[in-house]
């Protein structure tokens, strides 16, 4: 006998209200179950497997743990559980008959840490959990295939892992890299060149157009629609997929021609071996991307020594023994200083252990991602210079010369000192240097919270 479709019930692990969004979502049985990675899926069974209840609630779960700002419409995470109790059977429909439409995307720019602006498109609430729930099938299938040697927005690998990787290729004696950036690669993939590949990948159509329909989503800009014709905004859960994807026939190319080479989203670094070799290999992936119908940025784009290049952040030094070493890139060090800078100025209303809770949360994120480091010296400059920045502006919030000698006083600091510290009390910075160590210890500051970053 047919099987009847089977309703949806609560999920163990997911919260009630996360379940009963989808609760009355029926589900047919899916076909292509026992496809392999990588290979088309049973051509009208795609679909369902993305509308299939786990998928639906596992989905939603991610959509609210991400959190993110709302769409075009105004719809908050929050509200997406109740959206969808009462409206899934509707959208369920349209999505399965192929019928259903996505919201233009709400133009978000924020500052690039080197200069100028990147461009984000924001999908609404809904979106990005269909969004999700088309990922979390398409990625079991895909990301098996990739290259070993991408590391961007997969499963399991981490920024890390391709710095560890390129510093393996220098050590090797692959001291050039041909460092390559694309010219505003997400705002520039063509929607043509892309569904070509996902067609060769994905039979069930209504998967392939569902993700066109995204792809040619308007974008809303100052109350107008615009219509996109090219570029998979940032912003969007299944973006970095779709790049992947795309990207992954100039990866497939590199390991033909049995280069050593990191890729990591759009950014990619090959290791050779000369000057000359890099050349050859820049002239080559300039007529590659040009297939794709992308452009290499010249003025971002390098042949140079790997040791005078940055790649995530960081940069390789040759350490005595012709050792090579991970080190913070000199840009990456210039932006956490100008952003301690930025916290601990002196501001009415403040007190110092405000600003060392502010400095403490940035600096641990810091740490978290720049701790692969292997530059303890570097490191522990940089913590004296913050200690002294902090003593500083303690002096400065103390301001007057009785306030300081008096505080200096109380925390055991002998009569000669506390007197020349308070009698130069606007030479805040060089006062900081004297004893003011022992006044304010580093101990102080770590209970306030500040991380050492060499520690």
């Amino acid at each position: 006998m047919p099987q009847k479709p089977r309703r949806l019930g609560r999920a163990s692990g997911t919260s009630g209200e996360a379940a009963s969004a989808v609760a009355r979502v029926e589900v047919t049985p899916a076909r292509g179950g026992n496809e392999r990675p990588g290979m088309h899926g049973a051509a009208n069974g795609l679909m369902e497997l993305v509308c299939e209840r786990q998928n639906l609630l596992a989905a939603l779960k991610r959509v609210r743990q991400n959190k993110g700002s709302p769409g075009i419409d105004g719809m908050t995470v929050e509200a997406l559980p109740a959206f969808l109790k009462v409206h899934w059977l509707r959208l369920r429909e349209e999505i399965l008959a192929g019928r259903y439409r996505p919201h233009p995307v709400k133009r978000l720019a924020i500052p690039k840490p080197g200069g100028g602006e990147r461009e984000l498109g924001i999908p609404t609430v809904l979106d990005r959990f269909i969004q999700q729930a088309l990922l979390q099938v398409l990625q079991p299938r895909f990301d098996p295939t990739f290259s070993e040697a991408s590391y961007g927005f997969r499963p399991g690998r981490r920024a890390h892992d391709a710095v560890r990787r390129a510093q393996g290729y220098v050590q090797d004696g692959r001291r050039f890299v041909v460092d390559i950036d694309l010219e505003k690669f997400f705002d520039r993939v063509n929607h043509d060149v892309l569904m070509g590949r996902l067609a060769k990948r994905i039979a069930d159509t209504r998967v392939l157009g569902l993700i066109r329909r995204y792809l040619d989503a308007g974008v809303l800009a100052n109350g107008v629609v615009i219509e996109r014709h090219e570029g998979t905004p940032q912003g969007g859960p299944l973006s970095p997929l779709l790049a992947n994807i795309l990207l992954d026939e100039v990866d497939k190319e590199l390991e033909k021609r049995g280069h050593a080479f990191v890729r990591y989203a759009d950014d990619l670094n090959i290791y050779v071996r000369s000057l000359r070799a890099g050349e050859r290999v820049m002239e080559a992936m300039r007529r590659l991307y040009a297939r794709l119908k992308l452009r290499v940025n010249e003025a971002k784009s390098a042949v140079a020594r790997a040791t005078q290049r940055k790649f995530l952040g960081f940069s390789f030094w040759i350490a005595p023994g012709r050792k090579v070493k991970r080190r913070v890139a000199t840009e990456a060090l210039q932006r956490l200083k100008e952003h301690v800078r930025t916290l601990t100025r002196r501001i009415v209303g403040r007190s110092v252990a405000a600003v060392c809770e502010d400095l403490g949360v940035y600096l641990a994120g810091w740490k978290s991602y720049f701790r692969i480091a292997e530059t303890p010296r570097v490191l522990a400059d940089i913590d004296k210079w913050i200690r002294h920045r902090l003593r500083a502006l303690q002096l400065k919030y103390w301001k007057r010369g009785p306030t300081i000698f008096r505080e200096l006083r109380a925390r055991g600091i002998s009569d000669r000192a506390a007197r020349q510290v308070a009698g130069n009390s606007r030479r805040w910075w060089r006062n900081a240097a004297m004893d003011l160590h022992m006044a304010l210890p580093n101990k102080l500051f770590d209970e306030l919270g500040v991380t050492r970053l060499a520690a």
